[in-house]
């Protein structure tokens, strides 16, 4: 909540003892850089409430420590990575309030802990949505484009 503005740079990737990163509540734009990737060490990272455009960046996988994972309420588009599923740690995952289109990857239901909390609420995501999300994780979803 400090108001920053532009994009994220991609040196971001360079912190690599980075433990948290919390970047909510500001105005930045652009992509996520792949190189986020990079953070392996990484336990929360928070870039809800911004206007992040793009796809989540597969690299996004390489997480591996990663427990949060906040990504809503931004502009992001595209599917959901199936990398997504190499976040073994993760116990929170929210991606709602997104464009985020196709189809929920079924390796979703694998992620993380066994009680991760999983919210994927107002994207454009098809069905059939896997069968261990809730309704209320998909809740509603805009599927005009759905095949």
């Amino acid at each position: 909540s400090n108001q920053l503005t532009g994009e994220i740079p991609s040196w971001i990737g360079d912190l690599s003892n980075l433990v948290d990163l919390l970047l909510t509540d500001n105005q930045l734009t652009g992509e996520i850089p792949p190189e986020i990737g990079n953070l392996t060490n990484l336990i929360w990272l928070y870039l809800y409430e911004n206007q992040l455009t793009g796809e989540i960046p597969s690299s996004i996988g390489d997480l591996s420590n990663l427990e949060v994972l906040q990504l809503f309420d931004n502009q992001l588009s595209g599917e959901i990575p199936s990398e997504i599923g190499n976040l073994n740690s993760l116990g929170t995952l929210y991606l709602s309030n997104n464009e985020l289109s196709g189809l929920i990857p079924e390796i979703i239901c694998e992620v993380g802990i066994p009680s991760i909390f999983i919210d994927v609420d107002e994207n454009n995501l098809c069905p059939p949505y896997p069968s261990c999300l809730s309704e209320e994780s998909v809740g509603e979803q805009d599927t005009s484009t759905c095949p």
